[in-house]
């Protein structure tokens, strides 16, 4: 779990988000951080004791993300995040491939697990994967466990077909997608409560499935 006072702070980032509010507010941030390194150091065993290839020993600042904003190329030119982001990939938060991720932010919490914009050839990897085995993905999608926690998001999608396709495909709608993200939505007061680790665990166990099938998709 974690303090009431970590959801509040990043409410007042989203209100004040300036360098002069967030230097006066800097022992706020630090305690806000500490808090949710604890919290990361409660989930790293739980994640760890279901997909063995997330080592026990990541240090949960590995898991953090950076909450300055990079905003060279950014219209939008907030300094700082509005959330607390927190990446549990395999191999290291700063290697694209498939993984987890929790969102910590006041309204708009939620844990998402899958792949993400995968490049053109990965890509097409995980679409045959999909074509060859369809039979095992819709065995982990359509898990009743898995559709009781997760929706497979529909944001990053072709209009039409991908090439090589038919548009009759039974899988069109899977194949059409560009990104696999598997997105729980999360209360912010769960995060308050002792039972989210819980939660957060057994979710970890629903999707790890999806995971693994796009790990071995990519592995090709």
């Amino acid at each position: 779990m974690i303090k009431p006072e970590t959801l509040t702070f990043i409410k007042d980032v989203a209100q004040n988000n300036n360098r002069e509010w967030f230097a006066e507010n800097k022992s706020r941030y630090e305690t806000a951080k500490a808090d949710v390194l604890v919290f990361i150091d409660q989930l790293i065993p739980k994640l760890a004791a279901i997909d063995s290839e997330f080592s026990i020993d990541t240090p949960a600042k590995k898991c953090l993300l950076r909450i300055y904003r990079d905003v060279r190329f950014s219209k939008n030119k907030d300094p700082y995040k509005n959330n607390f982001g927190i990446s549990f990939n395999i191999k290291g938060s700063n290697i694209h491939g498939p993984g987890y991720y929790l969102h910590i932010q006041p309204g708009e919490c939620f844990l998402a697990a899958g792949f993400w914009m995968p490049e053109a050839q990965v890509l097409k990897s995980i679409r045959e994967e999909i074509d060859y085995n369809s039979s095992e993905f819709l065995s982990i999608v359509d898990d009743k466990s898995f559709k009781s926690i997760f929706n497979l998001s529909q944001e990053d999608k072709l209009k039409n077909a991908p090439k090589g396709y038919d548009t009759e495909h039974p899988q069109i709608e899977f194949l059409k997608l560009k990104s696999f993200i598997a997105v729980c939505p999360l209360k912010d007061d769960e995060f308050l409560k002792q039972g989210i680790v819980d939660k957060l665990k057994t979710a970890f166990e629903s999707v790890y499935p999806f995971v693994l099938f796009l790990r071995n998709a990519v592995a090709q």
